[in-house]
Formats: C-alpha cells, sequence, structure tokens
C-alpha cells in the first residue's frame, strides 16, 4: 500500500528510525516526534495496515499498575525500508529548495 508523506508521518517515521528495534507505545512516540496524541493514532493505523508495524497490547493488569493497556509498535523490515526512503526523498527536495532571494534559473 502506497502511503502519502505528509509532515506529521515524516515525523513520525523519523522517531522510529532514531531506534528502529525499539518498541514505541503511543503516547511516548507523539512526544518524541513532537505530535499531539490525537494525530498520531490514526498515522500508526495507516501504518500498520500498510504492513509497516506490527503491534502488541501489554500484558498487565490495568488495576495493579495503576495505568491502561499500552499498544506497542514496532518498525518492521518493509517499514524500516519505507521509512529510510521517505526520509532521504525529504532531505532531498529540501536540499533542491531555492536559496531565498536568489532566481531558480
Amino acid at each position: 500500500m502506497a502511503l502519502r508523506m505528509t509532515t506529521p508521518r515524516l515525523l513520525t517515521v523519523q522517531a522510529f528510525l532514531e531506534d528502529p528495534a525499539r518498541e514505541w507505545y503511543g503516547l511516548e512516540l507523539a512526544q518524541q516526534a513532537g505530535l499531539e496524541p490525537g494525530t498520531i493514532y490514526p498515522i500508526l493505523v495507516a501504518f500498520e495496515n500498510a504492513g509497516w508495524l506490527s503491534s502488541r497490547e501489554d500484558d498487565i493488569d490495568p488495576h495493579v499498575e495503576g495505568r491502561p493497556r499500552r499498544r506497542y509498535y514496532l518498525l518492521t523490515a518493509e517499514g524500516s525500508a519505507a521509512a529510510q526512503q521517505w526520509v532521504t526523498a525529504a532531505e532531498r527536495r529540501r536540499r533542491g529548495r531555492t536559496v531565498p532571494g536568489k532566481l531558480a534559473w
């Protein structure tokens, strides 16, 4: 599934790429990416549906732990490759922009 690159999605993949083998839970990832929780969860669902992430729910008793269960997300091999491509493409676009005050030709 092809996903459209947006700034929030790019920030999310950059957060994952900081430590690709790490499992992240949603709120933690939102904070790392600098996004609001309401923004991160639809991105995580889209990435998981595209096969870029796998997820699991932690196995705790919320009453004993004093917090709700968390869903942890991990980049898949496909997700890691796609994330690298997105970051590379974004860097290329950023380098290709003209310098303010200079003509493009």
